[in-house]
This record gives structure tokens, sequence and C-alpha cells, in this order.
């Protein structure tokens, strides 16, 4: 996917259809000239509805769909005849995205599922024709009920991610070499900073016909939970992850202060996040002995790890067997 394509950030004005008019008709014909009420009701409003589509993994297509009108609904008719109800519009948005009121921030609701419909804004409620007025007392009601006006507001849908596995490290920590190992995703990769700027997705063929998926993060750095860096724009990502898979190059200078630093930044965005499962993967393991990495073994943080080279491809068939454990712990 073209990084100018992947868009998990949009703002648009959503108005739902103003409800029909009911009638205030009354029964007429060749042989009746003062009929009872007969005036039907009025059409409900348009909602705007969103709908999960496990095809689509980018807000690309309401870039520049500002603002979104559902139609109102007809007013009611002689004959008690309904008036038809206004058109909905249903927009289609990747599993995974997030529904906000622009001006509170409140979250609306999540799109999780393939196919799920949640209404977005709901449709005017149609007036009642003039038949419900009447009584013993009031025989011929001359008035109908308005139609209730649509809803409007700015609305914010955000994508998070979804994976089983998000990777978690500074920029240049091999994250997107070992996703384009592992699987048949194809990241951009190059031996300098923010390589990566949009999250990629990869599936990781497992042992016996089984599987996950892998979702590369853009590298985070100290400060991103203030919006340093990337910083907000990608935390939210992995928010959606099951587990955590850390990666520190072996060459750092300090292997477990990385990790605290890139925990310290998930606990300062999210604190839940650190509730998920957590594995460190060290990289490019190349590059030392075995007698370096007894040595490194020895201040290492308390959480399960392995030694991988995306290179030499050592390490990998371990550390998907951490992964599926993590993942099914």
């Amino acid at each position: 996917m073209a990084e100018a394509n992947f868009i998990d950030y949009v703002k648009i004005h959503c108005k739902s259809g103003k409800g029909g008019a009911g009638s205030a008709h009354f029964y007429r014909d060749k042989r009746t000239a003062k009929g009872g009420p007969d005036g039907g009701d009025g059409g409900r409003g348009g909602h705007v509805i969103l709908r999960g589509n496990r095809h689509r993994w980018t807000l690309l297509h309401l870039k520049y769909r500002k603002h979104v009108k559902a139609e109102s609904g007809e007013p009611g008719r002689a004959n008690n005849k309904f008036g038809a109800d206004g058109k909905d519009v249903i927009l289609e948005v990747p599993l995974g995205t997030v529904a906000k009121d622009a001006e509170s921030g409140d979250v609306l609701f999540e799109i999780t599922e393939h196919d799920e419909e949640r209404i977005l804004m709901r449709g005017g409620r149609g007036g009642l024709g003039n038949t419900h007025f009447k009584s013993s007392t009031n025989q011929t009601p001359r008035y109908a009920q308005p139609g209730e006006e649509g809803n409007e507001a700015w609305i914010i849908l955000e994508l998070k991610v979804l994976a089983d596995v998000g990777l978690v490290g500074f920029p240049n920590a091999g994250k997107s070499t070992l996703l384009s190992v592992l699987s048949a995703a194809k990241p951009k990769i190059a031996d300098y900073e923010f390589t990566t700027l949009t999250p990629n997705l990869g599936m990781i063929k497992y042992r016996e016909g089984k599987s996950f998926v892998m979702a590369d993060i853009p590298g985070i750095i100290e400060g991103a939970s203030e919006g340093k860096g990337l910083g907000l724009r990608f935390l939210r990502h992995i928010e959606r992850n099951a587990v955590l898979l850390f990666m520190i190059p072996a060459d750092s200078d300090d292997i477990k202060k990385e990790y605290y630093v890139l925990l310290n930044e998930l606990k300062a965005y999210n604190p839940e996040l650190l509730d998920k499962e957590r594995v460190l993967a060290i990289t490019k393991s190349d590059m030392i002995d075995e007698e370096l990495r007894e040595y490194m073994k020895k201040d290492l943080p308390d959480i399960p790890y392995v030694f991988i080279s995306s290179f030499t491809q050592s390490g990998l068939t371990e550390l998907k067997d951490m992964l599926w454990h993590a993942l099914n712990s």
C-alpha cells in the first residue's frame, strides 16, 4: 500500500435526513363530500450508517468527502398512505475504525466485524397524519405533525489497525525487515530513521496451517506519547494488538534501558497497554558471537526473549513459537 494512500484519520460533517410531514387530508370522493381524516404518516429521514468492510484498509475514500447528507423522508399522503423513508447513506470503513464526536472527543462506537452496521446519525422521525388525532370530541382534526429534524455533527473517524502482534521499537530497529522475511508484505526498507511512515500488515504462517497477523508500527522515539516524532499519530494502532513484540538491536548501548524507555512511552499514552503480553526480540544478532550473547543475557528485561537475525534467518522459528504461545496463553 502506498504511503500516500494510507489515511487513518478523517473529520467529516454528517447530517441525517429530516422526517416527512404527516398529512392533514380528509377523505373525499364523488359520494362523500365531508369524509373523515385519512392523512398518512410521513416517512423516516435517512440514517448515516457505518458498515465494516474487511476488504478496506484505509479511510482514503472519505478523505475528500467532507459533508455527508442523507435524504429526507417523504410526506404522508391521502388514503392513509405513508410517505417513503429517506434513503440511508452507508459509509464503508475498515475494521478497527473508531467513531468520535469531534466537539467532545467522546467515543461513540467501534467497528470490528465484517458487515457490522452502526447508526452514526439517526434520521428524524416522520410526522403523524391527522388520522391519529381523531377523537370523540374532535372528529375533524385539521392538523398533523411536522417531521422531526435530522441530526448533524462533525465526526472524527480514526483507524486502529487490527493485528495479533504489534512490532514496537525505535526507528531502524529492523521491524520492517523482519516483517518482510516472515510474510509476503513488502514494506519500505532503508538504513535510516522513520523509513516506515504507515503501518504495514503481514500474514505470518505457522505450524499445521495456522497463521497470525503482524503489524509493523512506525518507530517510537522518547517523548512519542507527548506527540514528538510520529507520536500520537501511530501509538493508537498498538492499542488493538494482542501481543507486543519489542525489537531492540544487538548493538544497542543498553538493551534494558531502551526497553524501559519504550515501555514508559506506552504507559504514558495508555496504561492499559502494559496488560498485554510482551516478547523481546534482540535483532541483528548475527553481529555478535555466542560468548557475548551469554554475557548480555545477564542484564535483559524479565520477559520472554529471543536472539534473532532477519539477515541469516536465525531464531525466527523460535520467535514464532514464542509469539504463538503468547497469543494463546
